[in-house]
């Protein structure tokens, strides 16, 4: 492993997406600075990446507070030069609209629009005075379309993106790579398995081409950082082999 003079900071550093994100980027020698509420719960990603002799920094981070955002990330730019910064909150709620209450939805807006401002903010902050930088966030179906039921997922993940998409065309000219990945599946988690069992049975399982391995999307990520600025892509769509669209 040949290690970087760079850090990678990841908010939302979950069982699945998140935890798959750090150990690629720590695989490529990238110190890694991973965030989640409950920051204990990242024990057994700490423990794996040093396994295989990898650097993380593991952090409890809330990620609305505006202080807590700015605290990470410059604590990440310390370490070594804030290179890429993934916002990987989701906040991916159900609820029919008339049980949808003030408190959720102002909540999921939080937890999936307002934090992924407050994270692409200060992670520019950051990188504009060297001249270089990549800001990733993960988006959903949600980001394209609102279903039944996602009144307060729909709208944050819409407005997520609209957040992207202003960033990337202020910061591209100023040599930052901002770009939107649009995960249009079920991820392969323990809460969709059972979701999806819940809903259609045990035989909703048995195609493992229709769920998105979390590993495929950090390789997405992966090959998102490493595009020239040539060729940079502002929103990349990835779906399962299975996944009609």
């Amino acid at each position: 492993m040949q290690r970087r003079n760079a850090t990678v900071a990841v908010i939302g550093a979950g069982d699945y997406i998140g935890a798959e994100i750090a150990k690629k980027f720590a695989t490529e020698g990238f110190t890694v600075f991973a965030g989640r509420r409950n920051g204990d719960k990242l024990a057994p990603l700490v423990a794996e990446i040093e396994a295989m002799g990898g650097t993380i920094v593991a952090r409890s981070l809330d990620a609305r507070k505006e202080d807590e955002i700015a605290a990470f990330l410059n604590d990440a730019d310390a370490h070594a030069p804030l290179e890429v910064c993934i916002f990987n909150i989701g906040a991916n709620v159900n609820f029919p609209i008339l049980e949808t209450t003030e408190r959720v939805f102002r909540k999921v807006w939080e937890m999936a629009c307002y934090s992924g401002f407050l994270a692409g903010r200060e992670a520019a902050r950051l990188m504009m005075p060297r001249g270089q930088g990549n800001i990733f966030f993960t988006g959903a179906t949600a980001s394209l379309r609102g279903g039944s039921g996602f009144a307060a997922f729909a709208s944050a993940k819409f407005g997520l993106r609209a957040v992207a998409q202003a960033m990337a065309r202020e910061l591209g000219p100023k040599n930052i790579h901002v770009a939107h990945l649009i995960i249009d599946s079920g991820v392969d988690t323990a809460w969709v398995r059972e979701r999806r069992e819940q809903m259609w049975g045990k035989e909703a399982l048995n195609n493992p081409d229709l769920l998105m391995p979390p590993a495929s999307v950090a390789q997405s990520y992966w090959q998102l950082y490493q595009q020239p600025r040539s060729a940079w892509t502002f929103e990349l769509e990835i779906r399962p082999f299975g996944e009609k669209w």
